[in-house]
């Protein structure tokens, strides 16, 4: 693997030393098209919070979403693009990690099955992967062999209509899905402003409406990731053309939503341009976070679980431009803000006990990030 060299003073403040074997592991996605050569990976120190220089792991063609598979034996990458041998259409392709330095070995690439994928979903015992086409407007499942090969898709659902912003809604736009107990995958739909439930039925099986098939959102809401409260009985939607976050509660065990309030990311006040992007909830279930676009921040919650309701804490900088992704280390005791415009990872502590945070003054060069994920 080679190591990402220097760019400026941004390039990284300071890099912790290489951690001891075991230690986390994350992998950057980027956009090749604005300066990113694939995916990076980078170690991570659990007493610090300090991640180590970002190094190579794989040369690939916009991996702006990845995902990990069979306990992180396997990484599989989107590539974001309109056009795949001809067809109008994304791919995926499939790595073998290498335990030892967290290295890719390419396995194979498939069609994803519509242009511009941009999420990525692994199926419980990682034999299936579910894939998000944000311009081809479609949900596919791919096959996984037990090597973690990828097959052509075995099941599609083509979503059709529009939405109230004509920019922004023009079709069908399915940016991502979130897997609940009992086989029902949700599927965020930008440009309908609607939460899909399909039935998974194995890997080589079927993708077939949910008993509840879909949930409305507010028009002009443009509903982009999930995340599922722990406790297993609340789903949170980051909406982001509406820049909120609306909270659901789980009826039964078929796709069933029920409203239970939308808040704002942004402070009071603001009236600058702003997205929504990314939302993550903490491991202990305490506190959601939810990234901003344009006011750069992450925007902090307390979750009232009992209530479902989301009260407001405070809006950090990312100290970068465009935080399209973040993630939260395990354990939840750091986050991390992927500045895609400012090409800049910029970590902080998170409070136990009241889910706030303080930088650790350490930001790394990655160009162009767009997604991490921890091992």
């Amino acid at each position: 693997m080679r190591s990402l060299g220097p760019t400026s003073l941004l390039a990284s403040i300071f890099a912790a030393p290489a951690p001891a074997t075991g230690a986390p592991r994350a992998w950057f996605g980027t956009y090749t098209a604005k300066g990113g050569k694939g995916i990076y990976t980078a170690t991570l120190d659990p007493a610090t919070g300090l991640l180590s220089a970002p190094v190579l792991a794989a040369e690939s063609p916009d991996p702006s979403f990845l995902a990990l598979g069979r306990g992180g034996a396997f990484l599989y990458a989107v590539q974001e693009t309109g056009c795949f041998r001809g067809a109008r259409t994304g791919a995926v392709r499939a790595f073998a990690v290498d335990p030892a330095d967290g290295g890719l070995r390419f396995l194979n690439e498939v069609a994803s099955g519509g242009a511009d994928p941009c999420h990525l979903t692994v199926v419980p015992g990682g034999r299936g992967l579910l894939v998000s086409n944000y311009s081809g407007g479609s949900l596919d499942l791919l096959p996984v062999d037990r090597r973690g090969g990828l097959g052509e898709a075995v099941a599609a659902r083509q979503h059709r209509g529009k939405g109230v912003i004509p920019d922004r809604q023009e079709a069908p736009h399915v940016h991502s899905t979130l897997l609940l107990p009992g086989g029902i995958a949700l599927a965020a739909d930008l440009g309908l402003d609607r939460v899909f439930a399909y039935r998974v039925d194995g890997p080589g099986g079927r993708l077939e409406p949910a008993l509840n098939p879909f949930t409305r959102l507010e028009p002009g809401s443009g509903p982009r990731h999930m995340a599922l409260h722990p406790g297993g009985q609340l789903v949170f939607v980051v909406n982001e053309l509406a820049c909120t976050i609306t909270t659901f509660a789980l009826e039964g065990r078929h796709g069933g939503l029920r409203e239970r309030g939308t808040v704002s990311t942004l402070p009071a006040g603001f009236t600058g341009p702003n997205l929504g992007a990314d939302l993550h909830v903490h491991p202990s279930g305490r506190f959601l976070y939810a990234s901003n676009r344009g006011h750069d921040s992450i925007a902090v919650f307390a979750v009232d679980r009992a209530a479902g309701a989301l009260a407001p804490v405070e809006h950090v900088p990312t100290q970068g431009r465009t935080p399209r992704n973040f993630a939260l280390a395990p354990g939840g005791r750091f986050l991390f803000a992927e500045n895609q415009d400012s090409g800049t990872v910029v970590g902080f502590k998170v409070d136990a006990g009241t889910g706030r945070l303080t930088p650790t003054g350490q930001v790394l060069a990655v160009p162009s990030p767009v997604c991490m994920v921890f091992d």
